[in-house]
C-alpha cells in the first residue's frame, strides 16, 4: 500500500472520529436525563478483570458511560491526527494497523443508543444495528493489533490491501452473526452476546500472538525497540480494556492513562525505528 492510499485511511478516520465526537456530545447532551434510568436497567456489572477486582469497592455510577464514551472518541480524534502528522511521509508497514486500533475506538458512539432510545421514539433498527457496530469496532481492533504484530514479524507489505480487506470482513462476519440480547445490558452499556467466555479466551490468545510477533521481530532485526512496541501494546490493549470496561469513577483516567501511554510507546518506538531507514 502507497503513503497516499495510507494516509487516506488517516483522514478518513479523523473524519469519523470528529462525527463520533459530534455524535457523543450530542447524545450526551439530549439524553442526560435518561442515564440513571438506563443505568437502573442493566442487569449485570462489566466482565473486565479491573471491573471484577474493583466491584466491592466501588459501586457504578450510571454517568460513567458517557464520560468512557468521551474519553474513547477524544483519544481517537487526538490518536489518529498525531499519527497522520508524524508518519504522513514516514513508511511503515506497521503504522496503518495501529492507526486503525485507534481509530476502532471510535465505534464506541454506538453505547450511546440505550440512553437516547428512552428520550427519543427512535426505531428499533438503531437498538438493532448499534450493538452490532460497537462489537465490530472491538473486534476490528484487536484484529488491528494482531495485523500489525504479523507485519512486524515478516509479512509482506505489498499484501496490506488484500490482508486489511480480510480483516474487515472477517470482523463482519463475526459482528453480524454473534447472538445478541437487545432489552439486556451490563452498566456500561453494552448489550449482551453470546460466547463471551469464549471470545475472552480468544482475546488472550491473539494479544499473546500479537506480543510474541513483536519479540521475535526484536530479535530477527536485532532491534530493541520492537521489545519496547510489544510492551506499548500490551498497555494500549489493557487500557483499552479498563476504559471500555468501567462503570465507576475510579477506572476511567488510569484507563486512558494505561491507553494513552501504550499508544504513545509504539508509535515513538516505531517511529524512530523507520526514522533511520
Amino acid at each position: 500500500m502507497t503513503l497516499s492510499t495510507r494516509n487516506i485511511f488517516f483522514r478518513g478516520g479523523i473524519i469519523i472520529a470528529a462525527l463520533s465526537l459530534i455524535l457523543v456530545a450530542a447524545g450526551g447532551y439530549f439524553a442526560y436525563p435518561a442515564f440513571p434510568e438506563a443505568a437502573a436497567s442493566a442487569v449485570i456489572r462489566p466482565g473486565g478483570i479491573t471491573e471484577k477486582l474493583i466491584s466491592s469497592l466501588a459501586e457504578p455510577s450510571s454517568y460513567v458511560p458517557l464520560w468512557t464514551m468521551l474519553g474513547a472518541v477524544v483519544y481517537s480524534f487526538i490518536g489518529i491526527i498525531l499519527i497522520y502528522h508524524f508518519f504522513e511521509k514516514t513508511q511503515s508497514s506497521e503504522i496503518l494497523f495501529i492507526g486503525l486500533f485507534v481509530i476502532s475506538l471510535t465505534f464506541e458512539f454506538a453505547r450511546i443508543i440505550i440512553p437516547m432510545k428512552n428520550v427519543l421514539p427512535l426505531p428499533a433498527f438503531f437498538s438493532i444495528a448499534a450493538p452490532r457496530v460497537l462489537f465490530f469496532g472491538r473486534i476490528f481492533g484487536l484484529f488491528s493489533l494482531f495485523a500489525s504484530g504479523v507485519y512486524a514479524a515478516g509479512m509482506d507489505a505489498q499484501k496490506q490491501r488484500s490482508f486489511l480487506l480480510m480483516l474487515i470482513l472477517a470482523a463482519l462476519v463475526i459482528a453480524i452473526n454473534v447472538p445478541m440480547d437487545i432489552f439486556v445490558w451490563d452498566s456500561t452499556f453494552l448489550v449482551w452476546s453470546g460466547y463471551r467466555f469464549m471470545f475472552s479466551v480468544i482475546e488472550a490468545g491473539i494479544l499473546a500472538i500479537t506480543i510474541a510477533s513483536f519479540l521475535i521481530s526484536a530479535f530477527t532485526r536485532g532491534s530493541r525497540s520492537y521489545v519496547f512496541i510489544g510492551i506499548g501494546v500490551l498497555l494500549a490493549f489493557a487500557g483499552r480494556n479498563i476504559l471500555i470496561n468501567s462503570d465507576t469513577w475510579i477506572t476511567v483516567l488510569p484507563g486512558m492513562a494505561i491507553l494513552s501511554v501504550g499508544t504513545w510507546c509504539i508509535c515513538s518506538r516505531l517511529h524512530f525505528v523507520y526514522l533511520w531507514l
